[in-house]
């Protein structure tokens, strides 16, 4: 199969109307930083391409009453620029700041990395941890989808061949909440990811830990909520003892998903040292604002 039309979108009806005619035989392109290899090394081979790129209404970044809005073909730059994510959700502002070099993250975007799927992608955990939604469009109507159930095995939860994911959106954490993250990876910046890490953590008057959500990269089939370590936290106070708490609980959750593969050995030790920097850097929040 040979890709025989590449469409320029103009408008969001424009893109729906070739998804409904084209399906199966069109790939949505906007950043390209993933499609473009898919494309050269056979992986995919689609009939059409359809360019969002230039589509501002999918490129914005919108506060509506307590959520932030972003568009799926949001850059990772507009984000790391963007003063929305400079506090308490610096959490994510660092993961897509260590998404690849410069270049990629000019050209990526966060609905790209979410519609590939890929098990090691940067900004996925924040926002699973965030509990973000998936704002989805067809011809046939309109859905909103999980961000964390989109990563699993169940079809009916992927992207279907007619619809476009149109943004990504997320209640605005409280002022006694923080996300955190934290990454290894082969190299610093370039690398994809080894193991991702990230939290949200809100804490009450007596710094006990009220409200907790934490999420994994890397360290399964895709990236996933990790319960037990939430169950394992919740009602804890927060400080240093915690993190042998955590470490137990992520360990014990990749005895159960890891244990006889090559990776397993690093990870197992990797997961200790992310939580720690993800505690070091709630820690910091807190001490500036609450504690």
């Amino acid at each position: 199969m040979t890709l025989d039309q590449v469409f320029k979108g103009n408008s969001i009806s424009e893109v729906l109307e070739l998804l409904n005619q084209y399906k199966e035989d069109a790939k949505i392109i906007a950043g390209g930083t993933d499609i473009i290899i898919g494309l050269r090394n056979g992986k995919i081979t689609p009939k059409v391409l359809i360019d969002i790129s230039k589509i501002d209404e999918l490129r914005q970044i919108q506060v509506e009453e307590n959520k932030i809005i972003i568009g799926s073909a949001t850059t990772y730059t507009q984000i790391v620029e963007n003063e929305l994510f400079d506090t308490n959700l610096y959490g994510f502002k660092k993961a897509c700041r260590l998404v690849g070099s410069p270049q990629i993250r000019n050209k990526g975007t966060i609905g790209g990395n979410i519609a590939n799927a890929s098990p090691a992608a940067d900004s996925i955990p924040p926002l699973i941890a965030l509990g973000a939604e998936l704002n989805i469009s067809s011809l046939r109507g309109n859905r909103k989808l999980l961000l964390e159930d989109y990563f699993n095995e169940k079809e009916d939860n992927r992207l279907r061949a007619d619809e476009l994911l149109m943004s990504i959106e997320f209640e605005i954490p409280k002022k006694n909440q923080v996300l955190g993250f934290s990454k290894l990876g082969l190299r610093k910046a370039l690398a994809i990811s080894r193991v991702t890490l990230s939290s949200l953590i809100g804490i009450d008057d007596d710094v006990n830990i009220e409200n907790i959500r934490v999420a994994s990269g890397s360290i399964g089939k895709y990236p996933m909520r990790e319960r037990e370590v939430e169950e394992a936290l919740i009602g804890k106070r927060f400080n240093s003892e915690i993190l042998k708490i955590a470490a137990s609980s992520l360990q014990s959750s990749m005895d159960k998903r890891l244990v006889g593969r090559s990776t397993y050995p690093y990870k197992r030790r990797a997961v200790v040292t992310l939580f720690e920097e993800v505690y070091k850097d709630n820690l910091s929040y807190f001490n500036e604002v609450t504690l």
